[in-house]
């Protein structure tokens, strides 16, 4: 059997979040590489227990790819460093299996087949409404895609490689 897309449902670290907006509030992101490329579509909605984040990738290379939420509403290529660092309230450190809680944009890895495709869905402990955890703060946020896995450990960015595709969230 030949495996050419995966489709995996994951659920991020789950913490109270407070100021949750109303159940069902919507947001999403057309994330693009440098050279302007749609490679992803992305879907936020707002649940009682965080935001569930859709994102389905197309034409990406094979393998692993960290995908996280970063802290500035902004994707100037070439290397989208204007996204900032990994969203993270209460000034955490990154990683997933680290002993203290992770930044609130830690995602687990996407994992895309050999025909460039991947799906995923997750459970971010964000909001789309106001507080600490707000994705719509003074600045925004986006998501970025990077050239690697992320190792959930290294601060502050797993190990993960290089800025590959980033989309601002709007509403």
């Amino acid at each position: 059997m030949r495996l050419t897309s995966i489709s995996l449902c994951l659920v991020a670290l789950m913490l109270p979040v407070a100021g949750s907006a109303q159940s069902g509030a919507v947001a999403r992101a057309d994330l693009k590489m440098a050279d302007g490329k749609a490679v992803a579509e992305a879907t936020l909605r707002e649940t009682p227990n965080g935001v569930l984040v859709k994102i389905v990738v197309h034409d990406l290379a094979a393998g692993p790819h960290a995908f996280h939420i970063h802290t500035a509403g902004k994707c100037d290529a070439p290397d989208f460093a204007t996204a900032g660092g990994h969203f993270a309230p209460g000034g955490t450190h990154h990683g997933l299996l680290t002993q203290t809680p992770p930044h609130a944009g830690d995602l687990p890895n996407m994992f895309v087949g050999a025909d460039g495709k991947a799906s995923v869905e997750l459970l971010a402990a964000v909001t789309l409404g106001p507080g600490e955890r707000s994705l719509f703060d003074a600045d925004g946020s986006a998501l970025v895609l990077h050239a690697g896995a992320d190792d959930y450990m290294t601060d502050p960015a797993g190990n993960a490689g290089g800025r590959i595709a980033c989309g601002v969230i709007t509403r």
